[in-house]
């Protein structure tokens, strides 16, 4: 099997989580290529040390210029604040390295577009971490609804919903300055890629995004904290999302429903191993939803467990996207979600902030 030296810019939160995917994906998906751990980049040189030593990469260093130079690093994941992911991004493109990069594309769609653009110029593999999508459950809504299993889809509802500043005495941040940093920046990307994915293009919208707490111990809030789209989808379909941040319960709120002619769909990331199945057929009196918990039967499951109903979690999702960029790799093929992916999705939330100033219905660029 042929390795790969991965270079992996950040080692916190989701950095880690890239550390552990790259190092468990070979065993995993048996994958013709083999991530070999080569440096790690951090904001100094001492947290650097410490992520190397906790993942396990031959190197460290704290600037992320010395990783993208480095002759041994083949590939470039970023998983670094969003403000920084344009800058990095076109220097590994620049250096002829595939680049994985976390959501979202940059911290604007300025920055989405020239990512976009270097990534093409460059013929370099790309793609854009959107993980919830990978679930085995949502791979497995996906497939029921291209091959018609509910009919004509009529309608949509998603929503993207956490608790996490629902308290209004929790202190301010730096989630809470910045529209980067906003629950438009960083947990609407998610529910729109979802949208995306299941329903296809959005051809108008029409949002409103509110600051809910505008003040909190030790600052005040120049982001917002919430906002609900009303969509039109280029299929004709109706459709709505809810993104917040301040959603008090809900934990990992990455829900939709889906109504077809013949029947629908519910799913709930909570709950992220059952799928909710209505079929319009049969006598009415026994008509119901369908619990069908996930297993082998589903898209990626069988590679982590053989036992249908004991579930896969957040880390496999992230061993699915570690696949899905080798394999992008070594077939020179793309595979979704791109950064022009990643594109469609910034230019949604521009879109959405330009319709809540307005007040009206703005038809989305293609």
């Amino acid at each position: 099997m042929a390795e790969i030296g991965i270079g992996l810019i950040g080692g916190g939160y989701m950095g880690k989580a890239h550390a552990v995917a790259l190092s468990a994906v070979a065993a995993v998906f048996d994958t013709p290529l083999r991530p070999r751990l080569e440096v790690i980049a951090a904001t100094s040189a001492a947290s650097a040390a410490r992520y190397a030593g906790a993942y396990g990469f031959a190197r460290a260093t704290s600037d992320w210029r010395d990783l993208v130079a480095d002759p041994k690093v083949q590939a470039v994941v970023i998983a670094a604040p969003q403000e920084t992911h344009r800058q990095i991004a076109l220097a590994a493109f620049a250096a002829g390295k595939p680049v994985f990069c976390e959501k979202p594309l940059g911290a604007s769609l300025a920055d989405a577009q020239a990512m976009v653009a270097a990534a093409e110029a460059s013929g370099q593999p790309n793609m854009i971490g959107f993980n919830y999508v990978r679930t085995p459950a949502t791979q497995f809504v996906r497939q029921l609804l291209a091959d018609g299993a509910i009919g004509h889809v009529t309608w949509f509802r998603g929503e993207h919903t956490e608790d996490f500043l629902a308290d209004p005495q929790a202190p301010a941040t730096w989630r809470t300055t910045g529209r980067a940093n906003g629950c438009m920046g960083d947990l609407a990307p998610h529910g729109v890629n979802c949208m995306l994915a299941l329903m296809g293009p959005v051809a108008q919208l029409s949002a409103r995004i509110e600051t809910v707490h505008a003040s909190r111990p030790g600052g005040t809030v120049d982001n917002d904290d919430h906002g609900q789209l009303m969509l039109r989808f280029a299929s004709g379909a109706m459709g709505h999302l809810y993104v917040s941040r301040v959603a008090t319960g809900r934990k990992m709120g990455y829900a939709y429903e889906i109504h077809g002619t013949k029947g629908s769909i519910r799913f709930d990331q909570e709950d992220q191993n059952a799928v909710h199945l209505y079929r319009a057929e049969g006598p009415e009196a026994t008509r119901g939803f369908t619990r069908i918990l996930t297993g082998p039967a589903h898209p990626d499951f069988g590679a982590f467990c053989q036992g249908p109903g004991h579930g896969t979690g957040y880390q496999d999702q992230i061993i699915i996207e570690a696949r899905d960029f080798l394999r992008a790799i070594y077939t020179g093929q793309p595979i979704w979600p791109t950064f022009r992916d990643g594109l469609a999705v910034a230019q949604i939330i521009e879109t959405a902030f330009q319709s809540s100033n307005s007040g009206q219905w703005h038809a989305v660029p293609t």
